[in-house]
C-alpha cells in the first residue's frame, strides 16, 4: 500500500527514527502505526512512542481542591486557539464548571452537561460561550477525587499540564514535590501492583522480540526480558522513579511514611488530532488564484 508522507512523518516525530526507517516500518506494517512503532522496537532502531501522538488541541487544564484538602477535581476544557484560551470569559466557565464538579459530583459527562448553575444547565453555557467568544468550547474530561487523606493540585505552564495527587498525608511541600514528580516524568500506576496487565505483557513481547532480533540465545532471552522489565517498571511506577529534584533518590525515598493513593494527569490535548493546515494554500484559496 502507499505510504503517505505524512504518516511518515508523523511516525519519525513519535519514535526519533530516521525517515527510511520508518517507511521501511509502514510498509512491513500496512501503514498501521502502532505496529510501525512495534516494529522499529523490536529492530532495536525506536524507543517506546507515546500512546497518546503529539499534543495537538487547544484550551486548558485546571483543578479545584477544597480548603480542606478533601475534595478535588482535575478538567481539560477545550477550544480552538491558545489566544481563546487565555480569554477572561473562557477561565471563569472553566471555573465554574470546576466547581460545579465538586459540589454535584456528576457521574460522567453527561451528567454534568445535564446539570444546572445558576438556573443554566451546563451544557447551554458552554454553547453561549461558544457564541460569545466565537470558537467551539468543549468540556473534554474530568474527575473528582474525595479522600480521607490529602488531596494537592499542579498546573503547568498555566494549564498545557495539571496533576490531582491523593496522598494518606505530608507536608503542602511534599504534596507539591509529588505532583510536580507526576507531571514532569508521567508515570502510569503508583506501584507496580497498578501497571496494566495487557500493557506490561504488550511490553514483555516487544522485548522479547528485541531480544531475538539482537542475536540473543533463547535460552538467555527471557532473563533479559525480566532483567528490562524492571527497568521499565522504574520508568512507569511513581515510587520507583528518580526523583526529579535530587537524582540520588527514589520518589519513595522522598515520601518516607506516607503514601500516593492514586493521581491524575492530563495533558492538553493528548489523543486529539487537529487538522493542519496548509496556511500559503488558505491564503491562495481566499484569493481565488
Amino acid at each position: 500500500m502507499a505510504i503517505s508522507a505524512s504518516t511518515v512523518k508523523e511516525l519519525r516525530e513519535r519514535t526519533g527514527a530516521g525517515m527510511m526507517d520508518c517507511k521501511k516500518a509502514l510498509t512491513a506494517t500496512d501503514g498501521d502505526m502502532q505496529k510501525a512503532i512495534d516494529w522499529l522496537r523490536e529492530k532495536g532502531i525506536a524507543k517506546a512512542a507515546k500512546k497518546s501522538g503529539r499534543v495537538a488541541a487547544e484550551g486548558a487544564v485546571a483543578a479545584y481542591v477544597s480548603a480542606d484538602r478533601k475534595t478535588g477535581v482535575l478538567l481539560e476544557v477545550n477550544c480552538e486557539t491558545d489566544f481563546t484560551a487565555n480569554n477572561e470569559n473562557f477561565r471563569a466557565l472553566e471555573q465554574k464548571i470546576l466547581e460545579q464538579i465538586a459540589a454535584e459530583n456528576p457521574a460522567d459527562l453527561d451528567a454534568l452537561n445535564d446539570s444546572v448553575i445558576d438556573g443554566k444547565k451546563v451544557s447551554d453555557l458552554v454553547t453561549e460561550a461558544t457564541a460569545t467568544i466565537g470558537e467551539k468550547i468543549s468540556v473534554r474530561r474530568f474527575v473528582r477525587y474525595q479522600t480521607e487523606g490529602k488531596l494537592t493540585s499542579y498546573i503547568h505552564m498555566g494549564g498545557k499540564i495539571g496533576v490531582l495527587v491523593d496522598m494518606t498525608g505530608g507536608s503542602d511541600e511534599l504534596g507539591k514535590d509529588v505532583a510536580m514528580q507526576i507531571a514532569a516524568a508521567n508515570p502510569s500506576a503508583v506501584d507496580r501492583a497498578g501497571v496494566d496487565a495487557s500493557e506490561l505483557e504488550h511490553e514483555k513481547e516487544v522485548l522479547r522480540k528485541q531480544a531475538l532480533e539482537e542475536g540473543k540465545p533463547e535460552k538467555i532471552v527471557e532473563k533479559m526480558v525480566m532483567g528490562r522489565i524492571n527497568k521499565y517498571y522504574k520508568e512507569v511506577c511513581l515510587v520507583e522513579q528518580i526523583f526529579v529534584k535530587d537524582s540520588e533518590k527514589t520518589v519513595k525515598d522522598i515520601l518516607g511514611g506516607e503514601k500516593v493513593l492514586k493521581f491524575a494527569r492530563y495533558q492538553l490535548g493528548e489523543g486529539i488530532e487537529k487538522k493542519e493546515t496548509d496556511f500559503a494554500a488558505e491564503v491562495a484559496a481566499q484569493a481565488g488564484m
